[in-house]
């Protein structure tokens, strides 16, 4: 008899009890901060044996909230709303197409979920710095990609950038 199991075409599966919806880099992120803030504030206490429990403690504790900034945050959702409302932007030139613009929407909802807490004037600069990287086939340099990427981190906040 066959299996007829159905085989979810989730990528983001939890890597310990395989869930569907898992959020490493979220989770991640979280973690590091989360355990170093921890690792510090009871290391100042209890020395270096208390830095290693609060570095764990707080790993655990900060990965829970990482996972949670970046469950709130939809890529599919947000890759089909720019689609749709992209053109209707006024930094975007009549005719420009959606490809061009896409690395710059995706940057700016992945580094609100990684930024949680802190404002766009202070991490603007290092966004601008990470540009290049996250460029890939755009084509936009900073300047004409700074809007977009400023969008959609404000759309996750439930404001309009511009």
């Amino acid at each position: 008899m066959a299996n007829t199991k159905p085989v979810s075409t989730d990528l983001n599966l939890d890597p310990l009890s395989g869930a569907t919806g898992a959020h490493p880099v979220g989770t991640g992120l979280g973690a590091a901060v989360g355990g170093a803030a921890a690792g510090a504030a009871v290391g100042t206490v209890a020395g270096p044996v208390g830095t290693a429990v609060g570095a764990a403690v707080g790993a655990v504790i900060g990965g829970l909230a990482g996972k949670g900034v970046a469950e709130a945050i939809d890529p599919t959702a947000e890759a089909q709303y720019w689609q749709a409302n992209y053109a209707t932007r006024p930094y975007v030139a009549p005719g420009e197409p959606y490809p061009q613009y896409e690395p710059a929407y995706r940057y700016g909802w992945e580094s609100r979920a990684q930024y949680t807490g802190r404002e766009w004037d202070e991490i603007a600069p290092e966004l601008a710095a990470g540009w290049p990287h996250r460029a890939g086939m755009s084509g936009l340099d900073w300047s004409r990609a700074e809007p977009a990427v400023r969008d959609a981190w404000y759309r996750l906040d439930g404001r309009r950038a511009v």
